[in-house]
């Protein structure tokens, strides 16, 4: 048993709660929607499971840290921190398309080392503590191993992407044409959920051109864990990186060199 167990357990029991609280949010015609500096969406769901999650923390791990998407920062005092996206894809979630997620990652001395990844609307959550596997329930069924792909010719991978609308505002936009002159497949199935596609063997590579250290920190450990890469654009294994892919290894090569070349971010 691995030493972050329990925080795994605790983070599979408070994410739970976490969906629980944000369904009862979902698809209502009351749901309170401001906007944040940079005019991304935020909901009182986002806010409401966050502080659920932060509040059980200060009750169970009063000493560990947070990286939160809607609150401020909390220092670690004994090198643990949780790096915490109530709804990966607020976007979705508000439109009523069930592909948004709740993100609780674990860090330790800056290392992501657990996470999990819930789809509140699917009824499936995706897990992984380092050196225990990955694994992936869908609603009451035991949970299954989840392992990568073994895809090795790119022109045959199945790709998912978010949104190219996005990548234009931020000077990326030629980065995914680049990819569909030699992919099978591509699809817009994104956010956390296209990640969590390849995981779980059912796609090939995700890529993101922009993504913070929430978007990506719980991904890591669960693609790392199922047999993939899941880094920056780089090749970091970096939640500061500022973008992200997921990919089966026996295409990383290829597609490591169409995001090395890519421009940097444009504000």
């Amino acid at each position: 048993m691995s030493v972050h167990q329990s925080r795994l357990d605790f983070a599979l029991s408070v994410s739970q709660q976490a969906a629980t609280l944000i369904l009862s949010h979902y698809r209502s015609q009351t749901l309170g929607i401001e906007s944040k500096a940079d005019n991304s969406p935020v909901t009182v769901a986002d806010k409401g499971a966050e502080r659920l999650i932060r509040d059980a923390l200060a009750e169970s791990f009063p000493e560990d840290g947070v990286l939160g998407e809607e609150f401020e920062d909390k220092p670690s005092q004994n090198g643990y921190r949780w790096i915490l996206d109530p709804i990966d894809g607020t976007k979705p979630f508000i439109y009523g398309v069930p592909l948004f997620g709740t993100l609780v990652g674990i860090e330790f001395e800056g290392h992501m080392v657990a996470g999990v990844c819930r789809m509140p609307a699917l009824g499936e959550v995706m897990y992984a503590c380092e050196g225990c596997g990955a694994w992936w329930k869908i609603g009451d069924a035991p949970p299954t191993a989840a392992r990568v792909s073994s895809q090795t010719n790119l022109n045959a991978a199945r790709m998912m992407f978010t949104e190219p609308t996005h990548d234009v505002r931020i000077g990326r936009e030629e980065v995914l044409p680049a990819f569909l002159k030699k992919v099978r497949i591509a699809r817009g199935w994104g956010d956390c959920y296209g990640h969590m596609l390849v995981a779980t063997g059912r796609a090939d590579l995700a890529v993101d051109p922009q993504m913070s250290a929430w978007d990506i920190g719980a991904l890591i450990p669960i693609v790392r864990e199922a047999g993939g890469i899941c880094t920056d654009w780089q090749g970091n294994e970096n939640i500061f990186g500022g973008d992200g892919v997921s990919t089966t290894p026996g295409i990383t090569q290829e597609v490591m060199e169409i995001l090395r070349a890519a421009p940097a971010i444009k504000n």
